[in-house]
């Protein structure tokens, strides 16, 4: 009998999603501008986690780095966390293309906060695009998962 282990891919994908929402966002801003206009604007503090930085493997043994930034609310009942899509050429998600940024809500109330947040995004004239994206339908979605 073997003591082998298997990860669960489901169960992985459905607790890491629990209780999030995202929202695509348009930006020709750096990552560490647009993250420094989001706690300008939204009162946070947003950090860069290198820690958690996705890298991809691409052609010609070159790797692309996809920065992610985070806060937590003290109580933890909030977490926000910003995935950088593009990396030279590279997209993260290649479904969405288009857009530069996702924002990735944790909290109880997840589709709430998502629609707030996408209304204030709107307003910020250095934004030209922000919407609530369906996570069902991201083919790779799980690259999102840190």
């Amino acid at each position: 009998m073997s003591n082998k282990k298997v990860l669960d891919m489901i169960a992985t994908h459905d607790g890491f999603f629990a209780d999030t929402a995202l929202v695509g966002i348009v930006s020709s801003l750096a990552a560490y501008r647009f993250c420094w206009l989001l706690n300008r604007y939204f009162a946070i503090d947003l950090v860069r986690e290198p820690d958690m930085d996705i890298s991809i493997p691409g052609e010609e043994g070159r790797v692309h780095y996809f920065p992610i930034y985070q806060y937590a609310e003290a109580s933890g009942s909030c977490i926000y966390t910003i995935y950088k899509l593009k990396s030279d050429k590279e997209a993260l998600l290649p479904e969405v293309k288009q857009l530069d940024y996702i924002w990735m809500i944790q909290s109880s109330s997840p589709d709430m906060d998502a629609a707030d947040i996408t209304q204030k995004l709107r307003e910020i004239p250095e934004i030209q695009l922000a919407q609530v994206l369906q996570p069902d339908k991201l083919k790779n979605i799980n690259n999102l998962m840190v």
